[in-house]
């Protein structure tokens, strides 16, 4: 059974005069709403789980009140840092859950359902996968010195949301604690020494010279602690024994 976690707001925000980003409305209805209504989209059976902060959820019934939203979705209490809400979002998914869960941010509702689909389904053969698309604009590297260089923008990725993982492998991620260099879910995924699969958005522009690339991501040979792998028996491991990356071929995961 597959998961969706959309995070919306990690701190509670004022509900005075600025509404929060993730209610103005896109088409007469609220972005959070158009957002939860493409991964139903994508996939109906869907288990979906909104986080937000406590002092938005009323809100929020009063909106779906309003508008006569009845997607099914439970809710999760925001945290103070994005690691913390996707942590609380994990902890509504039952333990000994089996599937793909994905992290979205609440205010991006024009994610295209294949792009969703080529996330979900690359991370259930790799373990980890991410969207990302192509640097067009150039890029500038400032050392400490204050002094910088331009570097190859062909060398990058813009990364971007769903980010898709076994949902043991997460569990696993986010019991760990809270680093300066989380940056984002995949960054906690990581640093258990587990790489990340990359699938370059379709409609992105195409860096030169390849299609987009994607490299598979090591766990899928041995997965760290102790839970099934599939086809396996149930292992534990206090490290990743990994295949290096560079060993690995490359394969284009565009749709």
């Amino acid at each position: 059974m597959d998961y969706v976690i959309i995070v919306a707001g990690g701190k509670g925000l004022r509900m005075g005069t600025e509404t929060p980003k993730q209610f103005l409305p896109v088409a007469g209805k609220p972005i959070l709403m158009r957002t939860i209504e493409r991964f139903y989209e994508y996939n109906p059976d869907i288990n979906i789980i909104l986080v937000l902060p406590e002092s938005q959820q009323e809100y929020w019934h009063q909106l779906c009140e309003e508008h006569h939203f009845d997607i099914k979705h439970q809710i999760a209490n925001g945290g103070d840092t994005r690691f913390q809400s996707s942590k609380n979002g994990l902890a509504l998914i039952p333990d000994d859950a089996d599937g793909v869960v994905g992290i979205h941010d609440g205010v991006r509702p024009f994610v295209s359902t294949s792009v969703i689909d080529e996330c979900y389904e690359t991370a259930r053969e790799e373990y980890a996968a991410i969207p990302v698309y192509a640097v067009t604009d150039t890029l500038r590297y400032i050392d400490q010195r204050g002094g910088g260089k331009n570097v190859m923008r062909d060398d990058y990725r813009v990364v971007q949301t769903p980010q898709t993982f076994d949902i043991a492998l997460a569990k696993q991620a986010f019991n760990q604690g809270y680093k300066a260099q989380f940056t984002d879910d995949a960054s906690v995924v990581e640093s258990l020494g587990c790489q990340v699969a990359m699938a370059l958005d379709p409609l992105s522009p195409r860096p030169k010279g390849s299609e987009g690339w994607a490299v598979p991501t090591p766990c899928r040979v041995q997965r760290v602690g102790s839970f099934s792998v599939k086809g396996q028996d149930e292992r534990s491991a206090t490290a990743l024994d990994c295949v290096p990356p560079w060993s690995l071929p490359v394969t284009w995961l565009g749709v």
